[in-house]
């Protein structure tokens, strides 16, 4: 973790994830009546709660939509849930009007080509390890986990490392 991430990290005051390659490892199952399913990790799950517990606002913007992200979504306590929503830039700036924020309060973690205009703009926009490669190359950052499998977690970790309230929210489990 660089001294610049930490730095840009400090300020952010929400933290926006996509859904399918983020908070899913990307493959999309669907069933024979129609319906579909996800998996998402737990160890994700417990970052995003640790992350709205230390004051961070939350938020999912994905492309594609379905129940099962609204669940997951409400289960955590994300407080602004899109769904549907291609360009995920006018989704920022709609969300970012409500909120009364700037783009440099913004964290955000991504994985394919439609994060890539969100990433840019925010003060912290990283990919996660199993991005594709040209997002991963204009990315601030890039965490070591691959999507669904704990890059969430340690994206919510260095936020609250960078904001000094990590080490006070494990301790509560000592």
């Amino acid at each position: 973790m660089t001294a610049n991430l930490l730095q840009r990290a400090k300020g952010v005051k929400l933290a926006i994830f996509d859904v399918d390659g983020v908070l899913t490892d990307g493959r999309l199952y669907f069933l024979t009546d129609g319906s579909e399913f996800k998996t998402f990790n737990t160890l994700d799950g417990h970052g995003i709660k640790m992350l709205i517990n230390s004051g961070v606002r939350t938020a999912i913007i994905s492309g594609r939509k379905t129940p099962v992200v609204e669940r997951r979504a409400q289960n955590l306590g994300i407080q602004h849930l899109y769904q549907g929503r291609e360009d995920k830039l006018v989704v920022l700036d709609e969300l970012l009007g409500e909120l009364g924020l700037s783009y440099e309060q913004v964290a955000y973690l991504g994985d394919d080509l439609p994060d890539l205009p969100v990433i840019r703009r925010v003060g912290l926009g990283m990919a996660v390890a199993s991005a594709d490669d040209f997002v991963r190359q204009h990315a601030h950052g890039v965490t070591a986990a691959r999507g669904g499998e704990g890059a969430a977690r340690e994206f919510c970790e260095l936020i609250m490392r960078a904001q000094g309230t990590l080490e006070a929210a494990q301790a509560a489990y000592l």
